[in-house]
């Protein structure tokens, strides 16, 4: 025979009674009733629990700690219920959030406090991902929720616009233009470009390259970099302009001119996505708070 709750609930209702009638009737049992659980509950643990006289019930050395032990069981077993009736309700759980240089670089972190102050103890893992990255991570449920350029196409993709952002021009502060408040992208047509890699920022290049091309030109990129920091350093060298996202105001950098493009209308949006239906509650907090409170 095994020990259940049963067992242990009468156990610990009996050492703080040492009564069995009163125990009982706090147990909504017999009195016999009770006394075979118990009876039970010491041929399975083999020891005595209580001693027993026609006049007292006291518990044994064995019965003390056995006592403890249950109590310090009943603790986590009711933590336990607490913590998964929170989870189900989305206090607690964990997000896994996919995020691009736009993203991170803008208004995410903003909102990754404002979602912190909202909800504590929901934990939120933080990828660093290309757009191109991010779709197949959701796809493959390896995020939960992706920020990424433009949406996401795909049936089983539900998008929220989250920002928009401006194209703006890189120029070495040294740059013959870099005093030249009212810029042009057309007036780039015949200037080396550093542009982020293929790999790392083909969403981004598809967009700039359709707006290069209405205007005429296609971009003669002499230098490729991975990452935001390395576009930044490239052009402070002198090794070309670049066209970024109007976030680069947020950050400090040295040795570069931004200014705006007044022939460029097109926005540059962020996205948030997420697969539907949505199955964890921590991630439809997110959604949530993300669509209907933040902002």
């Amino acid at each position: 025979m095994n020990f259940d709750f049963r067992h242990v609930r009468g156990f610990i209702t009996l050492a703080e009674e040492l009564h069995f009638g009163r125990a009982a009737q706090r147990l909504n049992m017999t009195q016999p009733g009770l006394s075979r659980l118990i009876g039970e509950l010491e041929r399975h643990v083999k020891v005595p629990l209580f001693r027993r006289t026609t006049r007292t019930v006291d518990l044994t050395e064995a019965g003390k700690v056995f006592l403890a032990q249950c109590r310090i069981g009943i603790d986590h077993f009711e933590r336990a219920v607490a913590q998964a009736r929170r989870t189900a309700g989305g206090e607690l759980g964990t997000v896994r959030v996919g995020y691009m240089d736009f993203a991170i670089n803008g208004r995410l972190p903003e909102f990754i406090r404002a979602f912190a102050r909202h909800r504590p103890e929901v934990r939120l893992e933080l990828f660093f991902l290309s757009t191109q990255q991010q779709h197949a991570a959701l796809l493959a449920d390896r995020i939960d929720v992706g920020f990424m350029i433009g949406a996401f196409d795909s049936e089983h993709v539900e998008n929220y616009a989250f920002d928009t952002d401006r194209y703006v021009a890189l120029l070495p502060i040294t740059h013959p233009l870099s005093n030249v408040r009212n810029l042009r992208l057309a007036d780039f047509a015949n200037e080396p470009f550093v542009l982020g890699s293929g790999e790392n920022w083909g969403a981004y290049r598809s967009n700039l390259f359709d707006i290069c091309h209405h205007l005429g030109f296609h971009p003669n990129i002499v230098q490729e970099a991975s990452s935001s920091e390395g576009i930044f350093g490239l052009v402070a060298a002198g090794t070309g302009v670049s066209v970024y996202a109007g976030c680069v105001r947020n950050l400090q950098r040295r040795g570069i001119v931004i200014r705006d493009l007044d022939d460029v209308r097109q926005p540059i949006p962020t996205c948030a996505a997420w697969l539907k239906p949505v199955q964890s509650p921590s991630v439809e907090i997110f959604i949530r708070v993300l669509t209907s409170v933040w902002g």
